[in-house]
């Protein structure tokens, strides 16, 4: 049921961000290039918010509202190119997995390469 339920919700807000998208006929700017960039300043706005201080003190809201912008962003470049994000969510899991064995990468921070 779960897993229905979240399919569902993010066919939702993918329709959603289109309307928007659409009614605005911003289309024609949302080319996969533009995208990443606007992506990339979205997740540098977040970025920001955390720029000198400790995470515990970072305004909720505005992390909130950026991480919608950067989500947002990576959901229409998946449209784009025609990605279920379930899948590849899970296929980077997958991947991530064999990377990162239990054994030698719990609670450990280095990078796949240096295990």
């Amino acid at each position: 049921m779960y897993k229905f339920v979240f399919m569902q919700d993010i066919e939702i807000i993918t329709q959603r961000l289109l309307e928007f998208r659409d009614a605005r006929d911003w289309d024609q700017f949302h080319n996969p290039k533009d995208l990443a960039v606007a992506l990339s300043v979205e997740a540098g706005e977040l970025l920001e918010i955390f720029l000198w201080k400790q995470p515990e003190v970072a305004d909720r809201d505005k992390v909130k509202e950026e991480l919608a912008d950067v989500l947002a962003y990576a959901f229409l470049l998946a449209n784009k190119y025609g990605f279920d994000i379930k899948e590849i969510l899970l296929e980077k899991i997958t991947d991530n997995a064999k990377k990162y064995p239990v054994d030698k990468a719990k609670g450990n921070a280095k990078k796949y390469n240096e295990l």
